[in-house]
C-alpha cells in the first residue's frame, strides 16, 4: 500500500520551514537609532558619517572650481551659522548710538566711578569655614582687582558684612562660596549709598563661577604688577547686559596706568562672561623696514590669571536682602531659556 502524501511536500521535509528564495530588500535609513544591535548601530553611524564627509570635500571642491573660473565676479565666502550670528533678536537690545541710553547711564550708580570721581574700594571675604584651596584664588583676585582687601568671614551674615563695609567707605562688596574646594559662586554687592539708588546701596547680583584656572596653571604666565589695568568690556549688547558690564566695570578705578601694559577683559558671549588678565608685550620681529633699515616691531599677548567663567543668576535691588529686597532681574532657566538662540545679555 503506497504512503499517503502529507500536505506540505515529502514526508521527509516534515517540520522543517519551508524555503522561500525571494529576499525582502530592506530600507537604508540614516537614522541608526532605531537598530538594536550595538555594534551594528555604530558601524551604521559611521558609514553615515563618512559618507557626509565626503559630500561636504566634494561641494567644496566644486565650489573652489567655481570659484577659479568666475576670477573675481566669484561671490564672497558664506560665513558659517552659528549660535551668535543666528541669536533671536531682543527688545531691549542697545545701539551704540542711543541718547535715551546715554543719558540713564550718565545718571545711574556707576557714573561716579566711569568719570574717575570716586575710586572703588573692595571689601573680600568668604563663606564660613573655607578651604585652604580657595585662599589661592583670593590671591590671584587681590592682583586682579586693585584697592582689594581680604577679610575673615568669622560667625557674621551678609547683611551685618554690608553695614560693616559701608561705614569702613567701602564700596563693593565680594563673597566667595565654593564647592569640592573649587569656587563655585560670586556675590557682589555695591554699598556706596547714591541718589540713582533713593540714597540707599545696590545693586547687588549672584553670579555662577566656573572654569576656574589659577595664574599658576595658566600656560607661559607672567607676574601681576601694581599698575591700575586698562578695562576691556565686550559683548554686553542689551539693556541688562549694559547694567551688568558697569557693574563690573565699577570694580575697576577709570585711571588706567598705561606703563603697566595691563588689560582686564570682561567678555560676554552666549550669557557667559570669560574673564581674563593680559598685559601687552612689544618685541623685535624678523622682518625688517625697508624705510629705515630696522627690524619691525610686533606685540602680543601674555595671559597673567587668573582665568575663569562668570553667568549672572539674579540682579537686586539695593544691598543683600533674600527676604526682603526686590528683584531687578531673574534667571528662569524653563521659561526664558525657550531655545538655544535666545540670550539675554
Amino acid at each position: 500500500m503506497a504512503p499517503t502524501k502529507r500536505k506540505g511536500g515529502h514526508p521527509s521535509l516534515a517540520g522543517k520551514r519551508p524555503d522561500n528564495s525571494t529576499k525582502v530588500k530592506r530600507t537604508h535609513t540614516n537614522n541608526p537609532g532605531r537598530i538594536r544591535n550595538k555594534l551594528k548601530r555604530s558601524e551604521m553611524y559611521g558609514k553615515y558619517l563618512l559618507e557626509k564627509k565626503a559630500q561636504k570635500r566634494q561641494s567644496r571642491i566644486q565650489r573652489e572650481k567655481e570659484a577659479e573660473a568666475l576670477g573675481e565676479d566669484a561671490p564672497k565666502k558664506a560665513a558659517p551659522r552659528t549660535l551668535d550670528n543666528t541669536r533671536e533678536s531682543e527688545t531691549t537690545a542697545v545701539q551704540p548710538d542711543d541718547e535715551e541710553i546715554l543719558a540713564d547711564e550718565a545718571e545711574d550708580e556707576f557714573a561716579p566711578y566711569f568719570s574717575d570721581e570716586i575710586r572703588p574700594k573692595i571689601l573680600l571675604t568668604t563663606r564660613p569655614c573655607p578651604s585652604a584651596e580657595l585662599f589661592h584664588f583670593i590671591s590671584d583676585l587681590m592682583r586682579f582687582f586693585p584697592q582689594l582687601f581680604y577679610y575673615p568671614r568669622k560667625s557674621y551674615s551678609v547683611k551685618e558684612i554690608c553695614t560693616f563695609g559701608s561705614n569702613r567707605k567701602f564700596t563693593h562688596l565680594i563673597v566667595l562660596s565654593e564647592k569640592s574646594k573649587v569656587c563655585n559662586g560670586m556675590l557682589i554687592s555695591h554699598l556706596r549709598p547714591s541718589t540713582a539708588a533713593n540714597g540707599l546701596g545696590g545693586p547687588t547680583a549672584f553670579f555662577k563661577v566656573s572654569n576656574v584656572i589659577p595664574s599658576t596653571d595658566v600656560p607661559n604666565n607672567g607676574s601681576a604688577t601694581n599698575h591700575v589695568p586698562e578695562l576691556n568690556l565686550h559683548g554686553f549688547t542689551t539693556r541688562l547686559g549694559h547694567r551688568a558690564g558697569r557693574f563690573l566695570g565699577s570694580l575697576f578705578p577709570h585711571n588706567a596706568q598705561f606703563q603697566g601694559r595691563q588689560v582686564a577683559t570682561f567678555h560676554n558671549q552666549r550669557d557667559f562672561i570669560f574673564v581674563r588678565h593680559h598685559r601687552y608685550v612689544f618685541e623685535e620681529g624678523r622682518e625688517i623696514n625697508k624705510e629705515n633699515g630696522k627690524k619691525k616691531t610686533k606685540a602680543r599677548l601674555q595671559e597673567l590669571g587668573p582665568r575663569f567663567t562668570m553667568k549672572m543668576r539674579w540682579l537686586q535691588e539695593g544691598t543683600f536682602d533674600t527676604q526682603f529686597g526686590e528683584y531687578e532681574w531673574f534667571h528662569k532657566r524653563k521659561e526664558m531659556d525657550t531655545t538655544r538662540r535666545k540670550f539675554h545679555m
